[in-house]
């Protein structure tokens, strides 16, 4: 007999009712609470139902500063890592395929990701064929990207498509119709990582390339510690100063420190079902960012 029923019985004793009859909303809202899944929000705890408008709010904040944002975290560093991310993965259909590639770029709102892929294809391999979405849980994010698609060659092209969609689910995106699936610091925000590479396995074509750019853990101590009194002490203060908005900051630098190390996040994409080959990463600037590299066989 559980300890719960023997507290329970104890106390109706000399009751005539049921307890249910006593309190009638008891049973139920103790059953609720219970029900109740938390996640983290940087390092706050929050339930998961709450997380996708919290991190909404955060990303709403920060879209017209969002480069702005990245240089201060990186240090200015992230538009090398993207472009040896792009590089790394030297996608563009070759002359003896004839296929267009079909590329998806997750919570890659403002486009640069998805921008550079295609020039790449182009200035590579001639590749003026293959077509981008942009998939962004955040409309405002889009909306930064589509106007930034306006002062390139690919405005208003069919070639590429902003859509709103949660990178966990992807519910717009079939099955098996993704030749090059990427994620660039966007993924630590997901409430279900897990998720988000589960769905990442399904929608990618089998041979399908996943590749993840995101922030991780240094590698040395000593200059781990000087990263965090930087991250810690300087990026919200920097945030107040850049954006007016010093509580968004925090969160991306208490999401840094959340997301887990580069060992964990590759057995993470293991379990969704890729092949990793090797130890599954790259580590960049001493670990501060890492690409992670999946193939759907």
């Amino acid at each position: 007999m559980s300890c719960l029923r023997v507290q329970t019985k104890a106390f109706t004793k000399g009751f005539s009712m049921p307890l249910t009859r006593l309190f009638s909303t008891g049973p139920q809202l103790f059953q609720a609470e219970t029900d109740t899944k938390f996640t983290d929000f940087g390092y706050k705890q929050v339930p998961e139902a709450d997380k996708e408008k919290l991190v909404h709010g955060v990303f709403s904040s920060v879209a017209s500063s969002y480069d702005v944002m990245n240089d201060a975290m990186s240090m200015g560093i992230h538009r090398i890592w993207k472009r040896h991310m792009i590089n790394k993965l030297d996608c563009g259909m070759r002359a003896s395929s004839g296929e267009p590639l079909q590329f998806l770029d997750v919570a890659g709102g403002t486009g640069d990701i998805a921008f550079g892929l295609l020039d790449h294809a182009k200035e590579k391999y001639g590749d003026t064929q293959s077509k981008m979405i942009v998939a962004d849980i955040n409309a405002d994010m889009l909306k930064e990207g589509e106007r930034r698609s306006k002062k390139t060659v690919y405005a208003d092209s069919p070639r590429i498509k902003f859509m709103v969609q949660n990178g966990e689910k992807l519910d717009a995106i079939p099955d098996n119709s993704i030749d090059v699936y990427t994620v660039a610091f966007g993924i630590r925000n997901f409430t279900d990582k897990q998720a988000g590479l589960n769905s990442a396995y399904r929608v990618l074509k089998p041979g399908g390339i996943f590749a993840c750019l995101e922030f991780s853990k240094v590698q040395d101590p000593v200059l781990d510690y000087f990263y965090q009194i930087y991250s810690f002490s300087c990026l919200p203060m920097m945030g107040q100063f850049i954006a007016n908005d010093r509580e968004s900051y925090q969160y991306l630098v208490e999401s840094i420190r959340k997301h887990p190390d580069q060992e964990t996040f590759a057995n993470m994409i293991r379990k969704a079902g890729f092949y990793v080959p090797g130890k599954g990463y790259e580590n960049l600037t001493f670990g501060v960012a890492a690409i992670h590299v999946g193939v759907k066989l």
